[in-house]
């Protein structure tokens, strides 16, 4: 256990400046304080406190952080992106290890403390990419929590052998079991849903889905996805990412689907992006419809943005969904912490009494300025220990 911290003069959410003693990696007491024996001190100078930032939707094996700037080259189509990805993993040697140390440890010096990450799994590179990234978790523990969901990227029924993949990479660590737009990628919805909800049932495991299908091909894979949900009985355990097809034209036929996600307590998740329609974070909420927030590709194969930055993710959610006012801003926010840690299922996840010592220091006004400013994060705490220190996180990337 760490040592007892006592962090002084900070605004937890945002609220009236106070204390907090943190004791064996929780936050013990939260009020104002002389001094605490046996504390180390740290003064937070009125900055605001957050809980740790949750990454909910990336891919750690495939990032190109740190490999210097390499032109994109992939053409417009998804397949195309998946091709050109295979084919570059080779030719630069993408090594998943390297690689998931240098952005998890980008993530956590924007005060990311927890990730889940997607990994590729398929018939050509096996399991590495799910080893390289199982040895990041391992070697991070303590520093950052990293799930691991095992995604069948370049497509399941159409590469026989990779739901046999998946099954191992499930069986020796695995968190989550993945899949990918059954229409479009497998053209087997059938065969695809019935292989991951299977998996999943065997090793009782969660279940993510990409689905990047637009309008009514979405809506009809994201219908076969919420029969299966019912006839599993897995409400509350399985999220469906991207789900562009909510974001359709047809709204009396988005707001039909947003229903039954709620009646099966599904969960979304988005990156935000600007070139597609993307599920209205508003209407989720209006519906209790719980939506978590990630950077997907850093700066990869698929394109060149992304700084792992959730506070900057907030932002572009924010922007997306055109919130300007403090609370829709904050509400941004809360889909990058609260949101994800709902997801992920973290216990103990919060800014109360009890909670886990997983905190940000961000020098701001307000909440909502620290989402659209994003200043370096002052202050990282990992279970009451300091990782990260002004930006800078104490391990090294490699």
């Amino acid at each position: 256990m760490s040592k007892a911290l006592l962090l002084q003069n900070v605004r937890p959410w945002g609220a009236e400046a106070t204390d907090m003693l943190i004791r064996d990696g929780r936050i013990a007491r939260i009020a104002q304080a002389q001094a605490a024996d046996g504390a180390d001190t740290e003064d937070g100078a009125g900055a605001i406190l957050l809980p740790g930032l949750v990454e909910a939707h990336t891919h750690l094996d495939k990032s190109l952080w740190g490999m210097g700037w390499r032109p994109h080259q992939a053409g417009p189509r998804l397949i195309d992106k998946i091709d050109t990805e295979r084919r570059l993993k080779t030719e630069w040697s993408i090594d998943p290890h390297r690689q998931s140390m240098r952005q998890a440890l980008l993530s956590l010096s924007h005060g990311s403390t927890a990730i889940r990450s997607h990994v590729d799994i398929d018939t050509e590179i096996g399991l590495a990419g799910f080893e390289g990234v199982a040895q990041t978790r391992e070697t991070l523990k303590g520093q950052v929590d990293i799930e691991i969901v095992a995604f069948p990227q370049s497509g399941m029924m159409s590469r026989p052998g990779t739901a046999e993949l998946m099954e191992t990479a499930l069986a020796n660590g695995a968190d989550v079991v993945g899949g990918l737009d059954p229409c479009g990628i497998d053209r087997d919805p059938k065969g695809q849903l019935d292989a991951v909800f299977a998996l999943a049932e065997k090793h009782g495991k969660p279940i993510d889905i990409h689905l990047h299908e637009p309008d009514e091909l979405g809506a009809f894979s994201m219908e076969m996805i919420l029969d299966r949900i019912r006839a599993h009985g897995m409400q509350g355990q399985v999220t469906i990412s991207h789900a562009f097809c909510l974001g359709m034209a047809d709204r009396a036929r988005a707001h039909g689907l947003m229903e039954r996600l709620a009646e099966e307590k599904v969960f979304i998740a988005t990156v935000a992006t600007p070139s597609r329609p993307v599920p209205p974070a508003a209407e989720l909420r209006e519906r209790g419809i719980t939506l978590c927030a990630g950077s997907d590709g850093i700066r990869d194969t698929w394109g060149p943005y992304g700084n792992a930055d959730m506070l900057e993710r907030a932002m572009l959610l924010g922007l997306r969904n055109n919130f300007r006012t403090d609370p829709d801003v904050e509400h941004a926010l809360w889909c990058c912490s609260y949101g994800g840690a709902e997801v992920m299922g973290l216990e103990g996840y919060g800014l109360t009494e009890g909670c886990a010592a997983d905190l940000v220091l961000v020098d701001a006004e307000a909440v909502a300025h620290a989402v659209v400013a994003h200043p370096p994060r002052r202050l990282v705490l990992k279970g009451g220990a300091v990782v990260a220190r002004d930006g800078q996180t104490l391990t090294e990337a490699p």
